[in-house]
Order: structure tokens, then C-alpha cells, then sequence
């Protein structure tokens, strides 16, 4: 069922390294070899994007097809690819260009370091009336700590037990340092305008937050939401799960703005709305769904594995409407028994060691891939 439902695309970045977990670096011969791959400033991980779909049925194959040819090309060199979003078992001390030439990663390697060599995937849902887009940047910006919570998969750096179920976004820098709750689409440009003059903004794209508008021309020309928060998510089921809880309140949004928009439903104001969005994305990188997050309606103390399980209750008349409570039975799961950086922690507690994870979740990995089938015909 397609119907009502949004474009999605998305950002996929990956790790590639031996099987044992190590990182290595191929993202340039990569994207010389592969069309679908463009490079990140460290060549230890790439990225691939696919092409906006509205049908939940089309989405995993979109996922999981450039993962099937990146590995082709990476068997015969001895190489893989590697499950979590930070360097887990690499050198997280010393940035590996790939491109040596480029002026911009010079800006990124001496600012950032390898604080920005991270793997996450990036969700993009298509929302062409500016009213309602930024009304869904600003929810989401005030609830992207839930979304963290579910797809934090980043507790190791270095060879070493973090402390932070997400290290990525632990590390992560956000630039500029503050940004506020946009009121509309004025207010955006305005804003962009400035940190491009004062330097606090290299280009359009150095917009570094947990969301953010995206478009054609930004910040003029904006047509979808970009999701930034998540770490990388292997397995399809989870994130559409995670894809279709967002797409939901969305639509949600859309249909009653009052009780949605904090601008409208909250006691708070605009810019304590902005500090606490802030303080809870730190604390879901420290403890996931197990940290206790500020309501923004409110304030109010709340887990984030409770406040998940309040909106699922609250989605289930639409998401029956859409046919899409399968899709949403991967969050019971994680809600019950814990995300990927959870399952890792624990097994870390029992003796096991980051290689013998990172192999294990590499092979899990390949399992996704050889599981589900290509479809034919359009993707819708």
C-alpha cells in the first residue's frame, strides 16, 4: 500500500575492513569501480544513497542491492563489510584521506580529525509544503533522541568499551555548536545566511545537526526531511521499522498540528525547546533507551524506552489505517530486549571479544543480503 505514504531515501554509510574487524581503507578505488559509491573524506568508510520510494515493499531491495556489489567487489581482496559506526577496531588517532587533493577535507581532517569518521544512515522523507516540513523539523528535532535510542550500534572505539551505546554521536561535531528551533522557512534562510557570513558555515551542506531541511538549492529550494541521528542500521528490518515509526508522526503532525508542533503544544519556549533536544541526544548516546530523557511537551522525566512505547500506543489507529503495523513489530523487539550497542555491551560483559562481535555481525550482514530476493519490475 502506497498511498498517502511519503518518499524515502536514503544515506547509507559504510565500514569496510578484513574480517576480523579491522578497518580498512578502499572508498576511492571503490567509487572508481562502482558508480552507485562516493567516497568520504577518511577512504576507511563510503556511502551510497538510494532513490526516493514511497513502497515499503521496494525499500529493502533499494537497501541491500548496492551492499550485494560492494561485497563482490571487496571478496577477492580479502576485505568485508563491518557492522557499528565508529572505528571499532581502527586507529581513530590518524585520519586516511581520500582524497589528499581536496581543499574542503583539508577544512574537515584539521578542524574535525577522525571525530567525523563515523557510519550512520541518514532517512529522508519528501515534504514539499514548507508549512508542515518545518513544523516536522522542529517534533523531530525535539524527539530525535528516541530515534538514537533505537538505533544506537556505536559502543566501541579504538579496540575499546566505551561507555557511550553511541560513541558516534557522542564524538559527533555538532556545527555550529548551536542551532535553534527554526520557526519557518524565513527564519531558516535568515539563519543559514548568517553562520555562512560569520563563518560558523563552510557551505549550505555544514549543517551538522540531529535533522535538518534538505533540497534541491538549500536553503532556498526544499522538498524532504533528512534524519541524521541514527547510527548505521544493517539490518532492513529495523530500519524500516524505525523509518515507518518517523513517517508516521509525521503524518500524524500533519493532520493536527496543535498537539504536534512544539512551537504550539509545548510549555516550553523555542529556545529552552532547542537546549533540551540538545541534552537528549547526549543522553541517549550515553544509555539508549535506558536513559532518562526532558518530554518536550513539558519537561517531564521520562525513559526513552517508555516514551517510545507511549507513540507506538498512540500510532496504532494509522498505522492499521496504512498497513503498516508489521512493519513497525521490529520496535517491540528492540524495545524488549535492547539495540545492537546493548546486545554488544553485554556480550562484551561475558567474555566475548569486539573482533569476534564485529565478525559475527559481519556475517549477519552478508545473511540480510542472500535473504531477500530482488524485486521485479518498477519501484513505485
Amino acid at each position: 500500500m502506497t498511498e498517502g505514504l511519503l518518499l524515502k531515501g536514503f544515506e547509507v554509510e559504510l565500514f569496510t575492513g578484513r574480517p576480523d574487524g579491522t578497518n580498512v581503507g578502499v572508498a576511492s578505488e571503490v567509487a572508481r569501480d562502482l558508480s552507485d559509491f562516493v567516497t568520504e573524506p577518511d577512504h576507511r568508510n563510503l556511502e551510497y544513497t538510494t532513490p526516493p520510494i514511497s513502497a515499503y515493499e521496494a525499500l529493502p531491495e533499494a537497501l541491500l542491492q548496492p551492499r550485494r556489489r560492494l561485497r563482490e567487489w571487496l571478496a577477492p581482496r580479502g576485505l568485508t563489510l563491518l557492522p557499528g559506526s565508529t572505528l571499532s577496531l581502527g586507529d581513530s588517532s590518524r585520519f586516511e584521506r581520500s582524497d589528499p587533493t581536496n581543499p574542503y577535507h583539508d577544512l574537515i581532517e584539521t578542524t574535525y580529525g577522525t571525530k567525523v569518521v563515523t557510519a550512520s544512515v541518514h532517512i529522508n522523507l519528501g515534504i514539499t509544503d514548507l508549512d508542515w516540513l518545518f513544523a516536522a523539523v522542529r517534533l523531530v528535532r525535539c524527539e530525535a533522541a528516541l530515534l538514537l535510542s533505537l538505533s544506537a550500534s556505536s559502543p566501541f572505539l579504538g579496540g575499546q568499551l566505551t561507555g557511550h551505546h553511541s560513541q558516534r554521536w557522542h564524538q559527533f561535531p555538532l556545527t555550529p555548536r548551536q542551532v535553534p528551533l527554526f520557526l519557518d522557512h524565513t527564519h531558516y534562510i535568515q539563519w543559514v545566511e548568517q553562520r555562512l557570513a560569520d563563518g560558523q558555515m563552510r557551505n549550505e551542506r555544514h549543517l551538522w545537526t540531529s535533522v535538518r531541511p534538505n533540497g534541491p538549492r538549500r536553503p532556498y529550494d526544499l522538498n524532504r526531511l533528512e534524519l541524521r541521528i541514527c547510527d548505521l542500521i544493517t539490518d532492513p528490518a529495523e530500519l524500516l521499522a524505525i523509518t515507518a515509526l518517523l513517517e508516521l508522526r509525521l503524518l500524524e503532525l500533519r493532520d493536527d498540528p496543535q498537539r504536534l508542533d512544539p512551537l504550539q503544544a509545548s510549555e516550553l519556549s523555542a529556545e529552552e525547546l532547542a537546549e533540551l533536544a540538545d541534552s537528549n541526544d547526549a543522553a541517549a548516546a550515553r544509555s539508549s533507551l535506558d536513559a532518562t530523557l526532558q518530554h518536550w511537551q513539558d519537561g517531564r522525566a521520562v525513559t526513552g524506552r517508555a516514551w517510545i512505547a507511549e507513540i507506538l500506543e498512540q500510532l496504532s489507529p494509522r498505522a492499521e489505517a496504512l498497513d503498516l503495523r508489521e512493519r513497525l513489530q521490529p520496535l517491540g523487539r528492540l524495545l524488549e530486549s535492547g539495540n545492537q550497542a546493548m546486545h554488544w555491551t553485554a556480550a562484551i560483559e561475558q567474555g566475548c571479544s569486539i573482533g569476534d562481535l564485529l565478525r559475527q555481525g559481519s556475517c549477519a550482514m552478508k545473511d540480510q543480503e542472500e535473504s531477500v530476493a530482488p524485486l521485479s519490475g518498477a519501484l513505485g
